[in-house]
């Protein structure tokens, strides 16, 4: 007479080889191995992984705009025999250039101090040579066409001036992310049906879509000296968007 653990385990057996395992009918199953710890019925442990029935792609998708905003990257510096004389005069070329920036057209409200340093130089340690003081500021350029009249207002101020270098950015960029995104969710679905007709598997539906933007840096670009009228290109900016999508498999 067949025990009812026999016809379990015939049966599990059974299960298994629909799901791609392999049965076999005639072979003694041995003792009653009792309740699994999941199923109750001793399945492997991995036809209970969900894993097994996803897929998790990862898509990148680019687009390209022309930037619309510079940033200029500023400021003085002085070197004078004693502190208070340098910082002295350190603050009043942050004062004249502040001047000419915004006598070029920028506005109050887009210049920014981005630096203000004082300390002793060396000739020879311990020995101070002078000190140098220096302020830095960050004027954001909205309308590109007079950029060459921003950098040379700077360069006017004398010798005191410094230009550090400029970076182009897409102020509005919502539109372009957005093709970005399309253009990324379009890489993971073709991704995806390739991985799934490699592994003789059917793509099923999103199961999770997570998004991380990898922008590109804003271009940037040195600058030491007044520049010719037609130097100042913004040229093109690429803004990358990564997605990871998950996919049931059947």
């Amino acid at each position: 007479m067949i025990r009812m653990s026999r016809a379990v385990a015939v049966a599990a057996l059974v299960t298994m080889g629909m799901f791609g395992g392999t049965a076999f009918a005639d072979s003694d199953p041995g003792p009653d191995p009792g309740p699994g710890p999941a199923l109750g019925f001793g399945f492997p442990k991995w036809l209970l992984d969900e894993s097994q029935s996803k897929i998790t792609v990862v898509g990148t998708g680019s687009q390209s705009a022309v930037p619309d905003v510079m940033r200029l990257d500023a400021g003085v510096e002085v070197r004078r025999p004693t502190a208070g004389a340098a910082f002295a005069d350190a603050r009043t070329a942050a004062a004249k250039l502040t001047q000419a920036l915004l006598a070029a057209g920028i506005q109050a409200k887009d210049l920014r101090t981005n630096d203000l340093s004082l300390g002793p130089e060396y000739s020879t340690y311990p020995t101070v040579s002078d000190y140098r003081a220096a302020q830095g500021v960050e004027a954001v350029v909205r309308d590109i066409a007079s950029a060459d009249k921003v950098i040379d207002a700077v360069a006017a101020v004398g010798e005191e001036a410094r230009l550090n270098g400029i970076s182009f950015e897409v102020s509005n960029n919502r539109g372009v992310l957005r093709a970005a995104r399309d253009a990324a969710f379009r890489d993971a679905a073709a991704r995806a049906v390739q991985y799934a007709r490699l592994a003789g598997r059917e793509l099923g539906p999103v199961l999770t879509i997570s998004e991380e933007e990898t922008s590109s840096p804003p271009i940037r670009f040195a600058a030491a000296a007044p520049v010719d009228s037609t130097s100042i290109s913004p040229g093109q900016q690429a803004l990358s968007v990564q997605v990871r999508v998950v996919y049931e498999l059947f």
